[in-house]
């Protein structure tokens, strides 16, 4: 008798059912689409625990706990009336998920989160295994073990230069020279490897691999989006991100300074720039669109993305209803939108709020104006320093009477108004266009400068209206040019009547009685004072003052808050539509993250605090995730967007919870000593081969008993062919670059983009980045547009890569100077040959290697002696003092070594 009784317990222990890992599943499948966040049939919903045991609309619940044979929903899925059966329209639940149903409301229904929204679990101990010889450190014995219980044993180490050329494309995104790897394989110490890891993370070219995959997430491109796709200056973003990885900024600083960093206390440039994070959202500045729509759906945008990236969580669908899967309801959405929507950004062409910066050069030269002009004036007139340099010369300029008002600085205009292609000048494309400038101090004006650029002849007139369109005409100047040529801008002045105060002033533009296009461009305007302070001081100091006004500035779009005052109300939308406001609603964090009243974030800057709170459950797993994903192929989580109930199960969930607290706890929230641990398991040194059983048994690798061999990004691809070239441009930083991967793509290039020899080597990161028109070679390798945030790139394999590799204009200048470097490294051939191979791979080609090369040259040596005479070779080729076939053939071979498989896969 007592036998049984434990039989009875052990067999009731182990049926006990748990929801998220028996239940969820067959809900998520079978169910949600109609009893769900999307709908909700029959007044019952299994999306929220309060809902699935509430009443319906039939006056009872659908689940009894306990009772199975009383539950609707059992009696539905098992019933034989077509027209009741659930799932109504589909094939009916199986047997086995029947049974798992009926025993899990006998067993109480017990209702689970799902695992991502509880926190990780912070008492997590590595597990012991049998093979500590393998383990390099903690994270492999997690690894060991799961390998363990799928039958599955690790590889060895790497090969040592493939070890190498691994860490270095993974941390660095360029292969390591050939003397970086004679260097480590000459150094024999224990902890050479580790010796090698920390001269990697200390490189420049770190921040320059991280900021890659940051600026997917960030959809940072160097224009506007949408059909017309202007120009956009926010490289200084870029510039931000990539510091921020070199400096080992701890993440949840990164973090707070890209969500808040205009609401930390006396914030600092940097800070304000890394801002923009959220100014990468799409603006539209098609004529005739309304501002105030494309601004609410840039804030909408907002909110989906900071929860796809630190949350891992899709909420785009949110905005129109009910999560389908996840426990979200609509309100929460504009509840968390409430605190991104009074940035000051209005969707206007100019994109206010702007941060104006110097260039370093530049900025030296301000000082020393400032300093100069600082002798002149007594000490009660002298601005004090401010973080800002720029907002402190016009400060200066203002307070001495030399005010100026940029002409692309309008709130507002009319359609048929642009820009010029540096963004820096106002063009009327068309007759009675119009703009406003908002709160312009008119005080002490007498007389308004209009600095234009036109055709010859009668080019148009601006009539200057005050406060609206139809208030008082404050007189009309004419723009005409008498001769010299457009780029050329001259002054026409407009006498005014002194006015007391700030208005809003409108310009409307216009040729007489004639309906006519592309009138001129207005480039700024100067406001004369009837006695400003500058003419109680020298020539000289007016003389300085004009090249403080006209020292170029870097313009970086930023957030930043309105004022209490002019805060904004928010509401739900019906349906997600902005012409249907609903309820007014406050900011306030979804339910199921537990926090209620004074731990509900008040603001923003709250708001980014929370995100990184060691309390919520979702942050520091996504990061470490994000990164594991990188370095393994991989993520513990595959679904990198989706740690939702649609998104995949980790694969090693303790494991994923360790690192997350580690990251957290021990390391502080800094990223180079996570990688750095991540690099030197022995999970990451294996080897990639591995023979064909262990391959069926794990072909996706989940169980990470090999390397993962893994296609290079984009990016990694063009650099690592510059690199291994010698054509790479190493500098790090600065304006976008205008490269053959990018001519033709853009019509209109700005102004501040690098042209020229010097922008055609440099980093793929810095091309110049269209969102209408992306640079081929990096759609053709899976690149996406970046209109969208983007937590994981898709690798695909098509033969257009290989047509790309063998043909993009970039990867035959590679071609031709790694021939050119084979050709001066030896005089016999096979040296050459071999010197080629090592300089792409990193390591000597093995004898069936250097036969099919050799073979591949003399094929190529043979056609052009057939077909092509000495003066029909490139210059390039003619001009170095060999025989050109001989160089042509050996450009073949260096082609060929760029397009190989091994060459654009870390193995």
């Amino acid at each position: 008798m007592v036998i049984v009784l434990l039989c009875s317990c052990q067999n009731t222990k182990k049926e006990q059912l748990s929801f998220n890992r028996d239940i969820r599943p067959i809900l998520n499948e079978k169910c949600l689409r109609c009893h769900g966040g999307v709908k909700a049939n029959g007044g019952f919903s299994l999306l929220f625990e309060s809902d699935a045991f509430s009443v319906t609309e039939s006056g009872t619940p659908a689940i009894v706990r306990g009772n199975h044979t009383k539950s609707e929903l059992y009696r539905r899925i098992v019933t034989q009336d077509p027209e009741l059966r659930m799932p109504l329209d589909a094939n009916s639940l199986s047997e086995r998920e029947i049974d798992l149903l009926a025993q899990w409301i006998d067993q109480g229904a017990r209702w689970e989160k799902h695992w991502a929204y509880d926190p990780p679990q912070k008492n997590i101990s590595p597990p012991t295994i049998e093979s500590t010889s393998w383990a390099k450190n903690e994270i492999d014995h997690f690894v060991y073990d799961k390998m363990r219980d799928n039958g599955l044993f690790p590889e060895p180490q790497a090969e040592r230069r493939t070890l190498l050329r691994r860490l270095y494309l993974d941390l660095t995104g360029l292969p390591p020279t050939t003397l970086q790897v004679d260097d480590f394989l000459a150094n024999r110490v224990p902890d050479a490897y580790e010796i090698e890891v920390d001269k990697v993370l200390a490189s420049p070219h770190f921040g320059e691999r991280w900021a890659t995959v940051w600026l997917d997430l960030a959809r940072y491109a160097d224009s506007k989006g949408y059909e017309k796709d202007s120009n956009r200056e926010i490289w200084k973003f870029r510039d931000y991100v990539i510091n921020a990885f070199n400096a080992n900024l701890p993440f949840n600083q990164f973090t707070i300074e890209q969500l808040a960093g205009d609401l930390l206390p006396d914030p600092t440039e940097d800070q304000l720039i890394a801002t923009a994070f959220h100014r990468n959202s799409l603006a539209n500045d098609e004529g005739g669109t309304d501002n105030e729509e494309f601004r609410v759906a840039a804030v909408l945008e907002r909110v989906a993305t900071t929860y796809e990236v630190w949350q891992g969580t899709t909420m785009s669908c949110v905005q129109c209803h009910d999560h389908p899967y996840d426990p979200f309801r609509q309100h929460e959405f504009y509840e968390s939108m409430a605190y991104f929507n009074n940035a000051r950004d209005n969707d206007s062409y100019f994109e206010e709020p702007k941060l104006f910066t110097y260039s370093p050069e530049n900025k030296k030269k301000v000082v020393l104006l400032l300093d100069s002009i600082y002798r002149e004036l007594p000490p009660h007139e002298r601005i004090p320093e401010q973080k800002n340099l720029y907002q402190q010369v016009q400060e200066v300029l203002n307070m001495l009477g030399y005010r100026e008002l940029q002409a692309e600085s309008f709130y507002e205009s009319s359609p048929f108004i642009e820009l010029d292609n540096s963004l820096s000048a106002l063009w009327q494309v068309q007759d009675s266009s119009w703009v406003k400038y908002e709160n312009v101090d008119l005080g002490r004006v007498k007389k308004i400068g209009f600095f234009a650029s036109a055709k010859l002849g009668l080019a148009g007139q601006i009539a200057l209206h005050l406060d609206s369109l139809k208030g008082p005409n404050m007189g009309i100047v004419t723009i005409r040019r008498t001769g010299k040529e457009r780029s050329d801008y001259r002054e026409f002045t407009l006498e005014v009547d002194s006015l007391d105060g700030t208005h809003d002033i409108y310009l409307r533009f216009y040729k007489g009685e004639q309906y006519a296009g592309h009138l001129f461009y207005l480039d700024k305007m100067r406001l004369y004072e009837t006695r400003p302070k500058m003419m109680d001081y020298s020539p000289e100091l007016r003389k300085r003052l004009k090249a403080l006004a006209d020292m170029p500035t870097t313009s970086t779009p930023i957030i930043q808050e309105l004022s209490a005052e002019n805060s904004r109300i928010t509401r739900v939308f019906e349906r997600g539509s902005w012409l249907s406001p609903g309820e007014q609603v406050e900011q306030s964090i979804p339910d199921i993250y537990g926090l209620s009243g004074e731990l509900i974030p008040q603001n923003r800057l709250d708001f980014a605090r929370w995100m990184v709170n060691g309390s919520n459950p979702l942050t520091a797993r996504v990061t470490v995730n994000r990164f594991w994903e990188q370095l393994f192929g991989s993520g513990l989580v595959a679904s990198m967007e989706e740690f939702g109930s649609q998104g995949e199960k980790p694969t090693h969930p303790e494991l994923l919870d360790w690192l997350a607290i580690r990251f957290m706890n021990r390391h502080k929230w800094h990223i180079k000593p996570l990688l750095k641990e991540l690099v030197l398991s022995a999970t990451y040194r294996q080897s990639s081969h591995a023979d064909k059983d262990k391959i069926e048994k794990d072909v996706q690798n989940q169980w990470l008993a090999r390397s993962s061999r893994t296609r290079l990004s984009a990016e990694q691809i063009r650099d690592q062919a510059l690199a291994v070239s010698g054509l790479l441009n190493p500098t790090v930083g600065g304006p976008s670059v205008v490269n053959a991967s990018v001519e033709g793509g853009w019509t209109g290039v700005p102004d501040w983009a690098i042209k020229g020899d010097s922008a055609n080597y440099r980093r793929s990161l810095y091309t110049l980045w269209k969102r209408v028109t992306p640079p081929d070679g990096m759609l053709t390798f899976d690149s996406p547009d970046r209109s969208v945030c983007t937590s994981r790139r898709i690798r695909t394999n098509t033969p257009l890569q290989a047509l790309n590799l063998l043909n993009d204009a970039t990867f035959l200048e590679a071609a031709n100077a790694l021939a050119l470097q084979m050709v001066r490294s030896e005089n016999d051939l096979d040296k050459q040959l071999a010197f080629g191979y090592l300089q792409v791979m990193g390591r000597q080609p093995g004898e069936k290697k250097l036969i099919l090369l050799r073979e591949l040259y003399q094929n190529a040596e043979q056609f052009y002696e057939k077909n092509k005479a000495p003066d029909e070779f490139p210059l390039t080729l003619r001009d170095t003092g060999r025989n050109p076939k001989e160089l042509a053939a050996l450009v073949v071979v260096a082609n060929a070594l760029l397009n190989l498989d091994e060459f654009i896969v870390k193995g």
